[in-house]
């Protein structure tokens, strides 16, 4: 028999990359590829990029250049980039690197199977196409293999909201949701290789309007009871959302659907209503923290995660105050924040920028408030019961590391647990990032 080949797939950024890199190499498995963890046993490696991030694609260039010497022992070998920086930067990788053997942007790499044949024959393989058909149609169906207990999956994609900062409507275009059908049967599929846990995905996931079997749009909410019905999926999450997308359903199921997870990512980008204004967000200060009541009122115990930007062009020094009065009011769990970098392209680019040494030492007030608020919700749970789906052994001997259902890392050592067990754990003492405690 023909030894199987090798992929060896690097995924950068969103959990919708690490969805979208799953699916790419059950694309690929077809043609014959077994997934492997080091480049140098690779056949084939693709990189699936991000572009959200400052100097992304100089990153995925830099990575490429490792693989330089590999490609000239091995003339067989397939380099791939997919990804966000694939389809804003398609031309220019295949200019600037002729390693490169094919390029696939986030809504065609169905087409994988056809662009690494072209490549075969030496011909340099490029699509970076929007195209009209439905990627997840043309895939070929999920292999039948176990699962981990928790697993993505992609309901919504693109963006149709244009923040002056943000690259995604041009490179995933605009908000496509995915039919009900097509999404509860992957659903099931998931729960019936183990999946327990699933989280759904979308650039702007509760602007979800797939159309549901009666051939009516269904919002997110609805999608959510329809899938809690699934027996075997225990838990729900979605992520990432937009304030102006969080309508009175999908409110109301914070509090009356059990097996959505108290859990929220909500950014919010800024405090100030004029740095709001100028990134494009159509909402305010005030209009966020209204909601914020409103999901607290349906789920008091409700653990709220954000996004922020620091240093956004014009942002004063009382503009940033704000942000951190906005802060104060939420009390986050958990937040990722970031200096404000160019995106090429993007309105905000062309602005006058806040000098970097200002940024930095505002990120640095920023995150020292988060971290505080952050440990100071975790310390509260020690005392606690909570539940716990585990995942994998932790680092040490005879523990298990597992999601509470407030997103914290649980570790708990000499349980008869394993990966896919749902337990009720009493947390006993509160770490840097993680909970540790005793199952029940």
């Amino acid at each position: 028999m023909t030894a199987p080949k090798k992929l060896f797939i690097k995924t950068y950024g969103c959990q919708m990359n690490v969805y979208d890199s799953e699916r790419m190499a059950e694309a690929l498995g077809g043609e014959g590829y077994v997934p492997t963890d080091s480049p140098d046993d690779a056949d084939m490696i693709l990189l699936n990029t991000c572009h959200i991030r400052e100097k992304a694609a100089e990153k995925v260039y830099s990575e490429l250049g490792r693989y330089k010497g590999l490609k000239a022992e091995k003339p067989d070998l397939k380099i791939g980039v997919a990804g966000c920086v694939a389809q804003a930067e398609g031309e220019e990788i295949v200019r600037r690197q002729p390693m490169v053997d094919l390029v696939v942007g986030p809504q065609s790499y169905h087409r994988l199977p056809d662009l690494l044949a072209k490549a075969k024959t030496g011909a340099r393989a490029l699509d970076t196409d929007f195209p009209e058909e439905d990627k997840f149609e043309h895939l070929t169906a999920r292999p039948k293999a176990r699962r981990a207990p928790a697993a993505f999956l992609t309901v919504q994609e693109g963006c149709d909201k244009f923040c002056a900062f943000c690259v995604v409507p041009y490179t995933r275009g605009a908000e496509v949701s995915r039919p009900v059908d097509r999404v509860v049967s992957e659903a099931r599929d998931l729960v019936e290789r183990g999946v327990r846990e699933i989280t759904l995905l979308g650039q702007n996931v509760n602007a979800y309007h797939g159309v549901g079997p009666e051939g009516a749009d269904w919002g997110l909410a609805r999608l959510i009871r329809e899938l809690a019905k699934i027996d075997g999926l225990e838990r729900i999450r979605f992520t990432t959302s937009h304030p102006n997308d969080m309508d009175d359903d999908l409110i109301a199921a914070h509090g009356d659907c059990d097996k959505l997870m108290p859990y929220l990512h909500l950014p919010v980008q800024a405090g100030s209503d004029k740095i709001l204004k100028r990134m494009n967000r159509q909402h305010t200060a005030e209009s966020y923290l209204k909601l914020i009541e409103r999901l607290r009122a349906a789920r008091p115990d409700l653990h709220l995660s954000g996004d922020f930007i620091v240093g956004f062009p014009e942002e004063t020094e009382a503009d940033f105050q704000a942000t951190l009065d906005l802060v104060e009011a939420v009390e986050y769990g958990s937040a990722f924040s970031f200096k404000y970098s160019t995106r090429p392209g993007t309105p905000a680019a062309e602005r006058a920028q806040v000098p970097e040494d200002e940024k930095t030492e505002r990120l640095q007030r920023l995150q020292s408030l988060l971290t505080r608020q952050q440990r100071a919700l975790q310390d509260a749970m020690v005392g606690r019961d909570v539940s716990v789906l585990f995942e994998k052994p932790g680092r040490t001997d005879g523990q298990m590391v597992g999601k509470s259902e407030y997103l914290h890392a649980v570790h708990v050592t000499g349980a008869d647990v394993a990966p896919g067990d749902l337990r009720r754990v009493r947390v006993l003492e509160s770490g840097p990032n993680s909970l540790m405690g005793t199952v029940l």
